[in-house]
């Protein structure tokens, strides 16, 4: 699951800057901060998460987008919107090192196993991410849910611990290749020597061979299972919103660890309320008699009912709002508003006295100034 926002300092407190900075300011903050904490000039303990936290904030604040969510919504909007690559991904960081010596995309592969631009290395060091759509309710939203999720991945098979060997045998260096993985191969040409290299056809890249393979993968040494994954959705939650689970994705063989899991959140649509961030909208029906005189009348909320008073002489489209009567924000900072539309029912059959009594109310309205347009 995504750390909780109460772990993370905050991201202007980590550069030293306020709220207002410009994007200048926060450029300068972060090299100064960079500079003194990068790993080949710092040896200090605690120096590199400190360049990694630095090299965070500098990666929210200092791209408009991000910078907007997390003022708005703080860590969780981050951690639910933005993948560690797409905190990274449009931030300047080669301009900040020019002309210091050291090169960002070296110590970006350190911290984080990929160089800035997102290229898989050729050993890849963690398994592939995997993406779950999830459709919920307009309650479920409001409430928060915890529900159970079945997700097919592949991981390492128990049985023999991704080695593809039977339990008590071991995989053996390949006897055609010599563990290399590769073949060279040179022939004479007219022009001169010629080589090359390919994969070995025996190990196919491995380097090693199995004689006695495991009978659960059958020498794989990863199988296809589809586990249920327990998933947490916060109050508030919004639609397009990302959950990331940590080291639930696939885990195939060759890598030291498991990629990560993104649910993806949708709503479903709702036959009484439209949602606009954490506000509300609703439409209440009322009859003329109550827009012309006034009343009290009930409105129905996500938390149950609430009283709305309707003035004397209420028009048809005007718009009440009930405070706090909205969707709970993201962040736990209270609740957006419930704002009310009225419309005001029209009886379409009038009985005899009925219409007297209004034909009555017409000539006393125009007798009284009451003009219409």
């Amino acid at each position: 699951m995504v750390a909780s926002p109460m772990e993370k300092k905050d991201y202007y407190e980590i550069l030293g800057l306020e709220r207002s900075a410009s994007k200048d300011d926060i450029k300068k903050a972060y090299r100064k901060l960079a500079l003194k904490y990068h790993p080949d000039k710092n040896k200090e303990k605690g120096a590199e998460e400190k360049f990694k936290e630095i090299s965070e904030a500098y990666g929210v604040l200092y791209d408009d987008e991000k910078r907007k969510m997390y003022d708005q919504h703080g860590h969780a909007g981050i951690d639910q919107k933005y993948t560690s690559e797409d905190i990274f991904r449009g931030a300047d960081f080669g301009d900040i090192f020019r002309g210091t010596g050291f090169d960002f995309n070296d110590i970006f592969e350190q911290f984080f196993g990929r160089r800035n631009g997102f290229t898989q290395r050729p050993h890849a060091q963690k398994g592939a991410d995997i993406r779950y759509d999830i459709e919920i309710n307009l309650e479920d939203a409001y409430r928060g849910m915890n529900t159970e999720l079945e997700v097919p991945r592949t991981e390492l098979c128990d049985t023999c611990r991704g080695s593809g060997a039977r339990p008590g045998s071991s995989p053996k260096r390949c006897p055609t290749c010599s563990g290399a993985g590769q073949l060279q191969t040179t022939r004479r040409t007219a022009f001169g020597m010629f080589s090359q290299i390919s994969e070995c056809p025996k190990c196919h890249g491995q380097g090693t061979v199995i004689e006695d393979p495991c009978p659960s993968c059958r020498g794989r040494g990863t199988l296809q299972k589809t586990r249920k994954i327990e998933l947490h959705i916060p109050k508030g939650i919004d639609d397009g919103s990302h959950l990331r689970l940590a080291g639930e994705g696939e885990h195939p063989k060759g890598v030291t660890q498991a990629g990560d899991l993104y649910v993806v959140v949708h709503m479903k649509g709702h036959s009484a309320f439209e949602r606009r961030g954490a506000d509300l909208y609703r439409k209440l029906t009322i009859s003329f008699p109550q827009a012309s005189l006034g009343a009290t009348v009930t409105v129905g909320t996500l938390q149950g009912t609430e009283k709305l008073k309707i003035p004397e002489g209420t028009q048809n489209g005007t718009l009440f709002k009930l405070k706090g009567s909205g969707m709970p924000k993201i962040q736990g900072l209270g609740s957006g508003d419930l704002f009310v539309l009225i419309q005001v029912n029209t009886p379409k059959k009038l009985t005899k006295r009925a219409r007297l009594l209004l034909d009555e109310l017409d000539r006393e309205l125009i007798d009284q100034g009451e003009t219409y347009k």
